[in-house]
């Protein structure tokens, strides 16, 4: 992965004359040295300089003023750009050499080192900024641009002004921020602390970015639907409940936005996508997060065939505008995404490939449970027909499939709200997308026959009672909008945290989700 940072973030100690004041307590505590740094704001005030200034000037970002003097360089008589410039960014590093403070100062963009001399900035300009400039302060520094006898493009300062005192010190990569947990709690001492994580993030950006110029380059509008719904549905999770107090009635956070999509395409739109927030009540893993993205796109006159070749484009286009490649590094694994078209698989031969199981040998439930557990599968007694399946797909096969394969052809009883397959009832038309040994993408057919939509809503409240509490309840507003008439339609979703899982190489969603849900420490409860 590359990025316009330097590859390396120093927070270098100077002598001990020279380093700053609260570096010289290592044995002090946090509130200690927040105390030494707040005295330093009450002196840059009585100085008469606001150490939180409204305003701040900047002519170039860091990665802009080094191209700018490298496209000079080769013209400057004597190896200095006269050309005044002005940037801004927080103090990274700290180090004074005599007469000479050299510092480096990081924007959103990069780096680029400040060449500070006595002489230049003047005494009493200098002795501030030994007295009262930390790590971790946002300053501007004004001037002219040459490189250092060791090679180093940097800024000759003229002028530096604070723009943002830090009260607290700066983590350090290596021993400042090690613990992953406080990572996720205080995402933003994370991000100054370490390069990759920034960089995960700016991944994460340009992915959806791309998404989004791929869809709207292949005629789908951008849609908006209810994050509160009356009824929640289009997916088999457990809804968030919260009560809205002027309508004295629960509302549920969507699981997916499905259904309110389908209306649309019921209204008359052909091709539309939402990229939102889905909320799921369940358990925090890897995989799974109870507050996600996703990413669902529908499209009239079309089946799950043309979705899967659609899919496969637009995960190429996605990896190669956000990392500028098609191939992606897995711990040791490389994941081809250019070889096409990506291999195709039933459902029910991944399986019995995998584990020895044929659940269409299996119709009843006490069957298929024997079946599986004989195979080594961790499966309730309780667990209905369908979810063993599901089981038996999620601890067999999907770690298996590290290159990017479709599953195809689902088990009705495992997909509500799709379309049966003519020449195999007992099927859907139906495929999920695994790469790198996880689920990315699950798509269908559209089921638009109202009468076996209800029937299949009929079939989940009976699974319901049975005690799968992830069963879809009947929503009859759905129903009616389908007795409308739906086109022939296939639609798919795709959870953006997870495939940016998969193009950042991280192993935890958390890692790809800058504030993730925690528990709140016992101090917070």
């Amino acid at each position: 992965m590359s990025s316009d940072s330097p590859p390396h973030y120093p927070v270098t100690s100077a002598p001990e004359d020279s380093r700053a004041e609260s570096d010289k307590h290592p044995a002090a505590n946090l509130s200690d040295l927040q105390s030494i740094r707040r005295d330093k704001v009450e002196q840059l005030r009585a100085a008469g300089n606001d150490p939180y200034p409204p305003r701040a000037h900047r002519s170039h970002t860091t990665t802009a003023a080094l191209a700018h003097f490298q496209e000079r360089e080769a013209t400057l008589s004597d190896g200095q750009d006269h050309d005044q410039i002005t940037l801004v960014g927080r103090i990274v590093s700290l180090r004074h050499m005599g007469k000479t403070v050299f510092a480096h100062l990081r924007d959103g963009y990069g780096e680029l080192q400040l060449y500070i001399r006595r002489d230049v900035l003047g005494d009493p300009a200098y002795d501030a900024l030994l007295k009262l400039y930390d790590l971790g302060d946002f300053a501007q520094a004004t001037g002219t641009l040459f490189r250092t006898k060791a090679g180093e493009i940097s800024l000759r300062v003229e002028l530096i002004t604070m723009l943002a005192k830090a009260l607290n010190a700066p983590p350090e990569k290596w021993h400042g921020l090690t613990d992953v947990e406080l990572r996720y709690r205080q995402r933003y001492a994370d991000l100054i602390a370490n390069a990759e994580v920034r960089q995960v993030f700016q991944i994460r950006s340009a992915a959806i970015s791309a998404i989004r110029r791929f869809l709207d380059s292949h005629g789908y509008i951008e849609v908006e639907t209810p994050a509160l719904q009356p009824l929640y549905g289009g997916a088999a999770a457990r809804p968030f409940v919260t009560r809205h107090h002027a309508l004295d009635q629960d509302f549920y956070l969507r699981i997916a936005d499905e259904l309110y999509l389908k209306r649309l395409l019921v209204g008359g739109f052909e091709r539309v996508y939402e990229i939102c927030k889905d909320f799921r009540n369940e358990g925090i893993d890897r995989n799974h997060s109870p507050e996600f993205t996703m990413l669902e796109f529908y499209e009239a006159y079309a089946d799950y065939t043309t979705i899967m070749a659609t899919v496969e484009d637009l995960v190429r286009a996605t990896a190669r505008a956000s990392l500028g490649t098609t191939t992606i590094d897995q711990h040791g694994n490389a994941i081809d995404l250019e070889q096409t078209p990506w291999p195709r698989l039933t459902l029910r031969e991944a399986i019995h490939m995998a584990s020895g199981v044929d659940y269409g040998a299996h119709p009843v439930q006490a069957s298929l449970l024997a079946a599986a557990r004989k195979a080594g599968a961790d499966v309730e007694a309780e667990t209905v027909w369908p979810r063993i399946v599901d089981e038996l797909l999620k601890q067999f096969v999907r770690p298996t499939l590290i290159q990017p394969t479709f599953l195809i052809d689902y088990p009705v009883a495992l997909s509500p709200l799709a379309k049966r397959k003519p020449e195999d009832p007992e099927h859907a038309e139906r495929f999920q997308l695994f790469i790198g040994g996880g689920e990315i993408a699950n798509a269908f057919t559209e089921l638009n026959d109202p009468l076996d939509q209800l029937a299949r809503f009929q079939e989940q409240a009976r699974d319901r009672a049975a005690g799968d509490e992830e069963a879809m309840p009947i929503d009859t507003d759905f129903i009616n909008a389908l007795m409308y008439g739906m086109p022939p339609t296939g639609g798919v979703g795709i959870g953006i945290d997870r495939l940016v899982m998969l193009l950042t190489e991280q192993a935890s969603i958390r890692d790809v989700i800058l504030f993730p849900a925690m528990r709140n420490l016992p101090a917070e409860r």
